[in-house]
């Protein structure tokens, strides 16, 4: 698997039996990373932390945090904040 990840689609560049393996909900993808991290199969964890970044190449914040279910636990003010310090990292 190429390092960075293209500017393509997941399932262009992994093998077919691959992509079918990684198309499970986020959540099993999350629990594949830990087994993997924690029965040391770096493969394993490349390939379904890659699959995490496709799915978050080209979202928005809302979008990201919608799909994964995070809560934003950020006052506006903090939000506001957090984003004038890093606006440098913002593609919009």
């Amino acid at each position: 698997m190429p390092r960075p990840l293209p500017d393509r689609r997941f399932q262009d560049v992994v093998a077919e039996w691959d992509y079918k393996f990684t198309c499970v909900e986020i959540p099993t993808v999350f629990e594949l990373i830990l087994a993997a991290n924690y029965l040391d199969i770096p493969g394993l964890a490349d390939l379904c932390c890659a699959r995490v970044a496709s799915e978050i190449r080209g979202r928005s914040v809302e979008e990201i945090r919608a799909l994964f279910q995070i809560e934003n636990d950020f006052t506006p003010e903090e939000e506001k904040q957090i984003r004038e310090e890093n606006r440098w990292c913002d593609p919009e």
